[in-house]
C-alpha cells in the first residue's frame, strides 16, 4: 500500500512538473508574443521614420550619428553593468535590490556622460569632423535618462510584462518620431537624429515610471550590490567588447572611406536593426527571464530552449531570406536615388545575420546558467576572429567587409554551439534538426525570388507584391506538406485554446 501511494504520489509530481513546464512554455509563447508586438510597433514606427528623414536627410547626416553610435553605446553599457540582468535572474527580490542597483546605475549614468562630455572632443578629431563635439555632449544625454528605467524594464521582464512596455514604448517612438521628421523638414540636419534619441529616451523613461509604479527608497544593500556587481561586470565586459566588434565595422568604413558611404553603410544596418532584429530581441527578453527559473532544472531548460530555436526559426528565416531577396525592389519604391547603393549593403546583411537567433540563443544559455565567465571568453576570442576577418576584407572595399561579416557569422556559431552541448547537452546535431527544415525551404525560396526578379524585367512594386505573395503561401504550404514541428505546435496551441 505504501508502495502504491509512493508510486501515486511521484506519478502526481511528474504530472505537476510536466503542467508547470507547459504553463511556464505558454507563458514564455505569450511573452514572446507580446514583446514581438511590442518591437514590431516600435520598431515599425522606426523604420517608417527612417525612411521619412531619409527623404530630408543625406547619407551624410546618418554618417555623423554612425561615428558617434559605438561612444553613445559604450556609455550605455557603462552606465547598465549587467545590473539589470542581475535583478531579472534573482530569484528572491527584495526591495532593497531594486534601490541598489537604482542607485547605482544613476551614478555611472553621471560618469558615463561626465567621460563622454570630456571625450568628445578627442572623438571629433580622430574622426576630422568637429561637428561631432556638440552632437556627443547633447546625445549623451540619453544616457542619463536610461538610467532611471533600468529596475523598471527589470521588473516587468521578470513578471514577463511585455503587454507593459508595449505601453510606454510604442507612444514615446511615435511622438519622437514625428518630432524628428518634423526638425528634418525644418532642414535642421542631423540634430533631428539627436533630438530623436533624446525625446524617445525621456517619454519612455516617464511611461515606465507611470505604468510600472516602483519607486525607490532609501534602503540599500552592500550584499546585493557585491552579489550584482560580481554576476553583472563580466556581463559588462562581454558587453563593451560586443559594442565595440559590433560596430567597429562603422568605425573603420567611416575613418578610412568616407561619412557618405559610412551613411550608407549605417542606414543600411540601422533597417536590417529595426526590422531583422526585432524577432532575436524578443526571444532574448522573454527567455532570459522565463527560462531563468528552470536554471536547476536542465532537462527542461534544454526541451524550453529548443522549443525556443524551433518557433524562432519558423519566423526569422523566411523574414530574412524574403528581405534580402527583394532588397532593390524595396530600395527602389521607398528611397530617393542617392539611397540607392545601400540596397547591396543591406543584402549582404541579411546574409551576415542569418544564424544570429542560433547565435543570441545560445549565449543566453550561459547567461540563464551565470556563466558570465564562460560569455566573457568567448566574446574576446570571437572578437580576435572578426579583427582577422575585417583586415582581410578591407583588401576589397565596402563590399569585401561585409563579406567578412558573414564569414565572421558562421565561424563564430561553432564556439557558441559548444558551450550548449556541453552544459546543456544541446548538441549541434540537435540544433540542425530544429532549424534545417526553415532554413532550407527558405534559402530555396529567397534565390528562386532573387532569380526570378533579376530575369524578369517587372515594376518595383509589382514584384513586391507578387512575389512576396508567393514567397509566403510557398513558404507556409511546404512547411505544412513537410510536417514542420512548428506548424504542429501551432496547431495544438489552437486546439487547446478551442478547448
Amino acid at each position: 500500500m505504501k508502495h502504491l501511494n509512493h508510486i501515486c504520489n511521484q506519478v502526481l509530481f511528474n504530472k505537476q512538473k510536466v503542467g508547470f513546464l507547459l504553463s511556464l512554455v505558454n507563458k514564455t509563447t505569450i511573452g514572446v508574443v507580446w514583446s514581438f508586438t511590442e518591437q514590431l510597433g516600435r520598431r515599425g514606427v522606426g523604420v517608417l521614420v527612417t525612411l521619412l528623414l531619409a527623404k530630408f536627410l543625406t547619407p551624410e547626416d546618418f554618417g555623423l550619428v554612425a561615428m558617434m553610435a559605438v561612444f553613445l553605446a559604450l556609455g550605455q553599457s557603462l552606465m547598465d553593468s549587467g545590473f539589470r540582468q542581475a535583478l531579472i535572474r534573482l530569484k528572491n527580490i527584495t526591495q532593497a535590490d531594486f534601490n541598489t542597483a537604482f542607485y547605482a546605475n544613476l551614478v555611472l549614468g553621471l560618469l558615463s556622460y561626465f567621460i563622454l562630455y570630456l571625450s568628445a572632443p578627442l572623438i571629433a578629431e580622430f574622426y576630422e569632423e568637429p561637428r561631432l563635439t556638440d552632437l556627443i555632449r547633447v546625445a549623451s544625454f540619453a544616457i542619463i535618462i536610461h538610467a532611471f528605467q533600468v529596475v523598471q524594464i527589470a521588473s516587468l521582464s521578470r513578471d514577463l510584462n511585455f503587454k507593459a512596455q508595449l505601453k510606454t514604448s510604442l507612444p514615446s517612438s511615435i511622438i519622437s518620431g514625428c518630432v524628428a521628421v518634423f526638425m528634418a523638414y525644418l532642414g535642421v540636419g542631423v540634430w533631428a537624429l539627436v533630438m530623436q534619441m533624446v525625446l524617445a529616451s525621456f517619454l519612455h523613461t516617464v511611461l515606465l515610471w507611470y505604468v510600472q509604479g516602483w519607486k525607490p527608497t532609501l534602503t540599500l544593500s552592500r550584499k546585493s550590490l557585491v552579489g550584482m556587481y560580481k554576476f553583472g561586470y563580466k556581463i559588462f565586459l562581454s558587453g563593451v567588447l560586443e559594442t565595440i566588434f559590433k560596430n567597429i565595422y562603422v568605425i573603420v568604413i567611416a575613418k578610412i572611406f568616407s561619412a557618405n558611404i559610412a551613411g550608407l553603410y549605417f542606414f543600411a544596418d540601422r533597417i536590417r536593426e529595426l526590422i531583422i532584429s526585432q524577432l532575436i530581441y524578443s526571444v532574448q527578453t522573454v527567455t532570459y527571464p522565463a527560462l531563468s527559473r528552470k536554471q536547476n532544472d536542465i532537462e527542461s531548460l534544454k526541451r524550453g530552449y529548443r522549443r525556443v530555436i524551433q518557433v524562432t526559426s519558423f519566423v526569422y528565416f523566411p523574414i530574412v531570406a524574403l528581405l534580402a531577396a527583394l532588397a532593390e525592389p524595396i530600395f527602389l519604391i521607398l528611397l530617393s536615388e542617392k539611397w540607392y547603393d545601400a540596397h547591396l549593403y543591406f543584402q549582404l546583411l541579411c546574409l551576415a545575420s542569418v544564424l544570429s537567433p542560433l547565435n543570441s540563443i545560445n549565449l543566453n544559455i550561459l547567461r540563464v546558467l551565470g556563466r558570465s565567465d564562460i560569455l566573457l571568453g568567448l566574446q574576446v576570442f570571437k572578437k580576435i576572429l572578426l579583427v582577422i576577418f575585417l583586415w582581410a576584407g578591407l583588401k576589397y572595399g565596402v563590399i569585401g567587409v561585409l563579406v567578412a561579416q558573414i564569414v565572421q557569422s558562421v565561424v563564430a556559431y561553432y564556439p557558441n554551439k559548444y558551450y550548449s552541448e556541453k552544459l546543456i547537452g544541446y548538441s549541434f546535431r540537435e540544433q540542425w534538426e530544429d532549424i534545417r527544415l526553415q532554413l532550407l525551404i527558405s534559402l530555396t525560396l529567397g534565390w528562386a525570388v532573387l532569380f526570378s526578379y533579376t530575369l524578369l524585367e517587372i515594376q518595383p512594386i509589382i514584384s513586391v507584391l507578387v512575389f512576396g505573395m508567393v514567397f509566403c503561401f510557398g513558404y507556409l504550404i511546404i512547411s505544412y506538406l513537410l510536417r514542420s514541428n512548428v506548424i504542429d505546435y501551432l496547431f495544438e496551441i489552437y486546439r487547446k485554446r478551442k478547448v
